[in-house]
């Protein structure tokens, strides 16, 4: 879902200048600095990655994302970051026939990889439904029944990348439930966007290790995030860390 937790600054902004105005005819009015601090905090939920060069709604790409909605823990990716995904994920699916992609809760990515290189097969695991406009590219999905997919699903995807919506032990071992039933039985690519906190867990249940890139959010977080994978990329992604 691309991720976790409000920004504390704009959190305490709203807080410390929630003081309203009481009118014994009317109901309270909140004062200038509330306003204000309220405008900022829900630009910035509204923040999506239009702001850069992938265009939301009503724009001209065939591939348009909805605004977060940070109550369903989404936070899409900056442009740097998803450009340097969908340039990895591209990487690993060259010199294979029709390597599949499964992007778990990761739509930024999705919609990088569909602007970049529209003829790789993909696939958008999300809860939101509005990635419905996504048509075929798009499978329903909740974490908590990890393989309630369809069938077709099942052993097809070359490479899987997933960004589970919450920092704890359960949603990941549920997400990797769900890397389990995608991915192809031989040299799958697993790539997993998580907290630091995740690290040694992600190694684990999955073989997985930190990269040296460092992934960023367009709305500030306050958890540091690391991209895992379970192959060496050389000299991609910031070498390996192991």
């Amino acid at each position: 879902m691309e991720q976790l937790e409000l920004n504390p600054n704009s959190v305490n902004k709203l807080s410390e200048s929630s003081s309203s105005v009481v009118d014994d005819d009317g109901p309270p009015v909140l004062s200038s600095q509330a306003l204000a601090a309220l405008k900022e905090f829900l630009a910035e939920q509204n923040h999506s990655v239009a702001d850069s060069d992938v265009p939301t709604t009503g724009g001209d790409s065939k591939v348009a994302l909805v605004s977060e909605d940070w109550r369903l823990s989404q936070f899409w990716y900056t442009a740097e970051t998803a450009k340097t995904l969908a340039e990895e994920v591209i990487t690993l699916c060259q010199g294979t026939d029709h390597s599949r992609v499964a992007c778990i809760a990761c739509p930024t990515l999705y919609a990088y990889l569909k602007k970049m290189h529209s003829n790789v097969p993909l696939q958008l695991l999300e809860y939101d439904k509005r990635f419905e406009q996504y048509g075929g590219d798009y499978t329903y999905y909740d974490y908590n029944k990890p393989e309630e997919l369809p069938s077709g699903l099942r052993n097809a995807f070359k490479v899987v990348v997933a960004d589970p919506p919450y920092l704890s032990k359960e949603c990941l071992e549920k997400v990797v439930e769900t890397i389990s039933f995608l991915k192809q039985p031989r040299e799958p690519y697993l790539l997993l966007l998580t907290g630091e906190v995740q690290k040694e867990r992600a190694a684990e249940v999955l073989g997985l290790y930190p990269c040296g890139f460092r992934p960023q959010h367009s709305s500030k977080l306050g958890n540091e995030f690391r991209l895992f994978t379970n192959y060496d990329p050389g000299t991609r992604l910031g070498g390996w860390e192991k």
